[in-house]
């Protein structure tokens, strides 16, 4: 049997909500991010693209590019939202989908045509339910292996829809310029460019092991890829391996006391997102970025995994002040990681009542946050830090 896989892509998923959300806005140059000059482009609608305005781009750029552009800041929990729309329609076609991001998914569509029907069909068919159910557009790739699939959606965007049958793989793997196969940044394309390494076919001049020798493992995937080979099918969604918080400031800054306070907010932030899941972390992470984009990370691993906001801030602000701070603070951050429990034996000196009654102060809490509002609730440490943060 024949494998397919399809490659579902959102078109300028983030840009085209607001459009939706908002008519007003509908035809004209649109970039979600910071409401500030200091923030990233985090999507931009295909009238901004065609003034060069790109996803990772600085806000100042972008602008400079597009003086007209309107700058919105976005609604995580309406992208969200419109997200789950879109994969339950994608699971009206096959029991098994991986989504990929807020906005792509990968489905098996291996022997849906004997439910559906060619699978350009079922492309045409998931398109107009995604429409239906969202007034969205999104462009679909199809391929008998994943890589292949993630490009074929992007060759006819926006709305499109591209087919890789598995006769013309070879010929358009030889044609396939090396910056589009996934995973080839900037600087591994100038280094397959020094090799005079331009397409997927140059990699065929020679064997697996002679890029291995020279590229280590990535060599060998690269040439997998030019000769068609992908183990990696669809795969059911894992569980949550981290949750975190960051923060980018309007100025940067030195001041220990406000990296603090961000890490507390940032600490309940967390601390609220692992309970509202079920889960534990050991791994306290902070990452801190300076004013030249250099970032840094620091951990500390617990003996028992927590979930409570508290002990996530207090190793926090161990590991910040720990830090030196060698330049001007642009973003901080905290995550937890490393999930799960490890069986551990009371001493005499633990004091299992207060870790038990931290644990009920939390949760009551969040359950007063979630019936009221975020703000029904707040640390008096925290009263200026309201403003809306930029993620």
């Amino acid at each position: 049997m024949q494998q397919w896989i399809m490659h579902i892509d959102m078109d300028a998923f983030f840009a085209s909500v607001e459009q939706l959300d908002n008519p007003a806005l509908r035809g004209l140059p649109v970039a979600v991010g910071g409401d500030s000059d200091r923030g990233v482009v985090s999507a931009a609608s295909y009238e901004a693209r065609k003034f060069g305005v790109r996803s990772a781009m600085s806000v100042v750029k972008a602008k400079r590019l597009c003086p007209q552009l309107i700058l919105v800041s976005g609604s995580r929990g309406r992208y969200k939202e419109i997200s789950g729309q879109v994969m339950g329609v994608l699971g009206e076609f096959s029991p098994l989908v991986e989504p990929a991001s807020i906005d792509e998914a990968y489905v098996d569509a291996t022997g849906l045509e004997r439910l559906f029907g060619p699978v350009e069909d079922i492309g045409r068919r998931i398109k107009q339910r995604v429409q239906e159910e969202t007034s969205l557009t999104c462009s679909v790739g199809i391929a008998p292996i994943r890589f292949l699939a993630k490009i074929a959606s992007d060759l006819d965007k926006p709305d499109g829809l591209s087919v890789i049958r598995p006769e013309q793989m070879e010929q358009f793997l030889r044609e396939l310029p090396v910056g589009k196969v996934p995973g080839v940044g900037k600087r591994g394309l100038e280094t397959l460019r020094r090799m005079n390494v331009h397409h997927c076919g140059d990699l065929l001049r020679h064997p697996r092991e002679y890029w291995q020798e020279r590229l280590g493992k990535w060599g060998g995937v690269l040439h997998d890829r030019a000769r068609g080979y992908d183990p990696n099918g669809v795969q059911r969604p894992g569980a949550a391996k981290s949750s975190s918080a960051e923060n980018t400031f309007q100025k940067d800054t030195t001041d220990r006391e406000t990296l603090r306070k961000w890490l507390l907010a940032q600490s309940e932030r967390v601390g609220a997102d692992l309970r509202a899941h079920g889960y534990k972390g050991r791994t306290v992470t902070i990452k801190v970025k300076f004013s030249d984009y250099r970032s840094v990370t620091r951990s500390k691993s617990l003996d028992k995994a927590t979930d409570r906001n508290r002990t996530i801030y207090d190793i926090a602000v161990e590991l910040l002040d720990a830090l030196t701070l060698r330049l001007p603070v642009r973003l901080i951050g905290v995550g937890v990681s490393n999930f799960g429990d490890k069986p551990r034996q009371l001493s005499l000196f633990d004091e299992p009542e207060e870790e038990a009654a931290g644990d009920e102060l939390d949760k009551t809490v969040d359950s007063i946050r979630k019936r009221f509002g975020k703000e029904a609730l707040l640390r008096g440490d925290l009263l200026d830090y309201r403003r809306r943060d930029k993620e």
